[in-house]
């Protein structure tokens, strides 16, 4: 049998693919070696929100005497969470495997390898096609001084089942600051170093501010603009080196090292001649087309985007692309959601980033304090922000606040659809809601705000 597609990975862009390109009408075939839903149902994002629903709900108890509620001899059992997570994972990995069987697509279980651009082999099977789509993922990046044996990276965290007395966090990104967030609610004693002048580097200023705040508020000791010298394992932990402004040490009993994670590009894909950029990812096209015409290539491994919902949307658009369509993706308003306390939502440009390219722009900013729903909630801290072009467009939405992952899609459909500010305020934000940021922003952009 000739496969119409050939999918190389189970993971958001390679399942969905999958799924999406037999409702197509084409016979699909795909290849996983290890667990359907890749490092997002796996290792990712599914099972640090299960932990991190644990830490939230322990964390809003031992603070419940602030909305009138007494609370008495509650703990938290890590291996139960654990244990729930695994629960979590597992129902997310069969019903993968449901809707692969339900659509009609071959699932083959085990390391594919492309032997040419229409023919692979899968163990000793041998599967041809007529279009491929590489969608193998990525790893954690792990380097020296960290190649101790013990030191843990976001693949082998979820085996925890007890509560560390302390923790080094590596790196202060999105996995970062949401495990910081997670062990610091739990009870570790938690350090974060991160090598940039503030944690969540890629984020504006304002945000990070607001974060590190609330990080040193839970305890949290952050480190910036900090290297880490050497690493040694001594008895019941590692002895770590740093250097800030001058060298300091200290002891942990367990080190998580989030610095990032790289394309899976194996060596049959760089046989095949597909492109490959100087950091080790496919090069593709806004269609998801590589250099090769019928080999397409979605989801981490091509390191633009290393993020669950874009590599599910590139999918698509690989797959309609090859029956012919004319997709193209977005970047620009793929959003970004980060769970720690507050909650982080961006979509669009940053303020930092207009700044440094010398554009011009304006800006409405609206306090959470000020908002009615943010005060029930006991929330000071945070804001929405919105920025415009020059011509009023809408280019850019930062919430940071409570469920600001949750109501950030307004501004995604904001800068996906190119509203302006008076477009916003023609829909009436219902009343107290946590989305009345949106108009409350745009009043202050407008020049004519009413809460502040």
């Amino acid at each position: 049998m000739v496969y119409d597609l050939f999918v190389m990975g189970g993971g958001p862009a390679g399942y969905v693919a999958s799924i999406r390109g037999s409702q197509l009408g084409m016979k699909v075939a795909i290849a996983e070696e290890k667990f359907l839903g890749g490092t997002c149902t796996n290792v990712g994002c599914i099972p640090t929100k299960a932990w991190l629903a644990s830490s939230e709900l322990f964390q809003n108890m031992k603070e419940s005497k602030k909305f009138g509620v007494t609370v008495e001899n509650f703990s938290i059992d890590m291996k139960f969470v654990k244990s729930r997570t695994d629960r979590v994972v597992m129902k997310g990995r069969k019903g993968i495997e449901y809707l692969l069987k339900k659509n009609g697509v071959d699932l083959i279980t085990g390391h594919a390898i492309v032997d040419g651009p229409n023919k692979a082999h899968v163990g000793d099977k041998t599967v041809e096609f007529k279009n491929l789509l590489l969608a193998q993922g990525s790893h954690p990046i792990k380097f020296p001084p960290f190649n101790v044996d013990g030191v843990m990276t976001s693949d082998e965290i979820f085996s925890l089942d007890k509560i560390p007395s302390s923790i080094l966090i590596v790196g202060g990104g999105v996995i970062g600051v949401e495990m910081a967030n997670f062990f610091s609610s739990i009870g570790s004693e938690v350090t974060v170093v991160e090598v940039m002048d503030h944690v969540l580097p890629n984020m504006d200023g304002d945000v990070a501010e607001v974060l590190t705040n609330s990080m040193k508020k839970r305890g949290i000791e952050l480190h910036t603009a900090t290297k880490t010298l050497s690493v040694d394992k001594v008895e019941n932990g590692f002895k770590v080196i740093f250097e800030e402004k001058e060298r300091f040490e200290k002891t942990f009993e367990m080190i998580l090292l989030s610095v990032g994670r790289k394309s899976n590009v194996t060596d049959d894909i760089k046989a095949l001649g597909v492109a490959i950029d100087p950091k080790g990812n496919v090069i593709t096209t806004d269609e998801m087309k590589t250099n090769i015409s019928n080999i397409y290539a979605a989801g981490d491994i091509n390191g633009k985007y290393m993020l669950a919902h874009v590599a599910s949307r590139e999918g698509i658009v690989a797959v309609t692309n090859m029956k012919g369509g004319s997709l193209k993706m977005d970047y620009r308003s793929s959003p970004s959601v980060i769970f720690t306390t507050p909650e982080i939502g961006n979509v669009g440009y940053g303020e930092d980033e207009l700044k440094k390219a010398g554009v011009e722009y304006k800006k409405g900013l609206f306090p959470m304090t000020a908002l009615g729903r943010a005060r029930t909630l006991e929330f000071n801290d945070g804001f929405g922000k919105i920025l415009t072009d020059k011509n009023g467009i809408v280019i850019g939405v930062t919430i940071v606040g409570p469920m600001a992952t949750e109501v950030l899609m307004e501004g995604v459909m904001a800068v996906h659809s190119k509203m302006n500010l008076e477009n916003l305020l023609e829909y009436v934000h219902p009343h107290p809601t946590i989305s009345e940021i949106y108009m409350e922003a745009s009043d202050v952009g407008m020049g004519m705000p009413i809460d502040i």
